[in-house]
This record gives C-alpha cells, sequence and structure tokens, in this order.
C-alpha cells in the first residue's frame, strides 16, 4: 500500500526530471552564441514573471519580504555560481557526462550536514560518500594529456555550489516560507546575473525567443513538479528517480547532438548512483527506525 501512495510522488518526480533535463539542453543550444552568464541570465529571466504569479498567488505578500537576507543573500550570490559554472561546463560535455559529474551533489550534501547542520552521518555513509568521489574521479578521467577536462571540474564545482545552496534552504527553511525562498532566490538571481551579464552582453537572436520561452516554462513546472513529489511521497522512496535525467540526457544526446556516453562516463556515473540510492535507502532504514 505504502508503494501505492508513493505513485504519484515518483510520477512527478520522473516528469520532473524530463522538463529539467529538457530546460538544460535548452540552455545547452544556447550557449554556443552567447557568454555562459547570459545564458545564465536568460534562464533566471526566462522564470521570473511565472514564479511571481505563483509566488503572490500562495503567499501573503507582506511576508515575502520578512526573512532571513544574510542567508537569502548568501544563497542567490551561491545560485548564481551554481548556474554559471553548469553553462560554462555543459557547454562542452554531453549532457549525461554533466548529469554523472553534477549528481555527486546528494552525497556532498550528506558529508556537509555533518559539520554544518549537527547531523550524524556513521561509517556505512561515508563510505558511500567515498564511493561515490571514485565514480566522480572515473567520470573525470585524465585525458590524452594527462589533465583533467576544465569543462568537468566546472560541473563539480556547480554541484558543491547547489550542495552549499541545499544546506542553506534547510537552515532557512526552518523559519521561512516556501513562497519567500522561492522569491529571494529568483529575485537575486535575476539581478545579480543580469547584472554581471551586462558588460558582455550579446544581442538575443529573433530564432532564439521560442527557445529562451521554453526554458523558463519547463523549469518552472520542473520545480513544481518537485516540490509535489516530495510533498505527496516519502523523500526515501521518490528521491532515487531524480537519477532518471541521467536516462533523459543519454536520450537528447542522440536526438540532438548524436553522441552517447562511453564506458568511463557509464562506470562511474553506476558506482555515483549506487552510492546514491544506498544512503536514501539509509535514511528509510533511520526513518522506520525512528517512527516505528
Amino acid at each position: 500500500m505504502a508503494r501505492h501512495r508513493n505513485l504519484p510522488g515518483i510520477a512527478a518526480l520522473v516528469g520532473a526530471a524530463a522538463l529539467f533535463s529538457l530546460m538544460d539542453a535548452g540552455m545547452k543550444l544556447l550557449s554556443p552564441f552567447y557568454p555562459a552568464m547570459q545564458v545564465t541570465a536568460l534562464r533566471s529571466l526566462a522564470s521570473l514573471p511565472l514564479v511571481y504569479v505563483y509566488v503572490i498567488w500562495r503567499s501573503r505578500r507582506a511576508a515575502l519580504l520578512h526573512i532571513r537576507w544574510p542567508l537569502h543573500l548568501m544563497r542567490g550570490v551561491v545560485a548564481i555560481a551554481m548556474l554559471w559554472l553548469f553553462v560554462v561546463g555543459l557547454r562542452q560535455l554531453p549532457m549525461a557526462e554533466t548529469y554523472a559529474i553534477f549528481f555527486i551533489a546528494p552525497l556532498l550534501i550528506t558529508a556537509l550536514s555533518a559539520p554544518l547542520l549537527g547531523e550524524r552521518v556513521g561509517g556505512p555513509r561515508w563510505l558511500a560518500i567515498v564511493a561515490g568521489f571514485i565514480g566522480v574521479l572515473v567520470v573525470l578521467r585524465p585525458t590524452g594529456e594527462g589533465m583533467l577536462t576544465w569543462a568537468g571540474l566546472a560541473i563539480l564545482g556547480s554541484a558543491l555550489c547547489y550542495t552549499v545552496s541545499a544546506l542553506t534552504i534547510r537552515i532557512a527553511g526552518r523559519t521561512d516560507s516556501t513562497e519567500s525562498l522561492m522569491f529571494s532566490f529568483i529575485t537575486l538571481l535575476v539581478a545579480g546575473s543580469t547584472l554581471l551579464a551586462l558588460p558582455d552582453w550579446q544581442v538575443v537572436r529573433p530564432q532564439d525567443y521560442w527557445l529562451i520561452a521554453g526554458i523558463g516554462v519547463t523549469g518552472f513546472f520542473g520545480q513544481l513538479g518537485v516540490t509535489y513529489a516530495f510533498q505527496h511521497g516519502e523523500a526515501s522512496a521518490v528521491a532515487p528517480f531524480e537519477y532518471t535525467a541521467l536516462g533523459w540526457g543519454v536520450l537528447l544526446d542522440r536526438l540532438l547532438w548524436h553522441t552517447s556516453p562511453d564506458r568511463y562516463t557509464l562506470l562511474g556515473a553506476s558506482i555515483i548512483v549506487a552510492s546514491g540510492w544506498y544512503l536514501v535507502s539509509r535514511e528509510k532504514v533511520h526513518a522506520e527506525a525512528e517512527h516505528p
């Protein structure tokens, strides 16, 4: 019965992973024509109207500004760096390889939750975290010149920024509403990325307007899908389905760029996914032990 109760959440997260993959494909298509920071700004600007309408509809407007501003400002700075680094790496790497590296983020969140949030991380979890890092090293294999790719390191940096942002949400979410988190996030992301992009801003090509609009729509509804998934399903049952983004990445790579992941990417991705899946299963064991 529990499995059937989780089906709506699982379906929502699979759909959200597909929407986010389409959004990332749109950013990758834009990246050869615009600086990475401009792509970051365009992605946030495209979602801004939808987020504002949703947040104002869902909340009391006066409550949106009663927040812990230092935490939100830090999250805004980290978010700009996260999205910019992601675009830098995505420009050079196939989507499947990008996702394989980025999925180190759940392991980083677990690792940093101990020193930053005081959460307990036992020995088996540390082994899973180490295994996940080994998986990343497999994906970030040395090139023919014996150097790690800058694009891969950019995605790794983006995953680290995502980790910091997620931990900030955990702290701020204790006192601030979900709507205020969304409002401050998109506002700071738009303001910061647009200002940083202005010196090198390129005129947007008319044929790209539909692509930018698509990025905004898929990003917004993808976020709603994630929210719905974790509201209507157990996190331990739902979270592993985030990894379906790897499948969407492989499919989009084949359809749009006619590339396929090599054996190193597949091996490294398998190690990372297995490590993340193990951590989620451990969370379920602990939850069942604490709440019989």
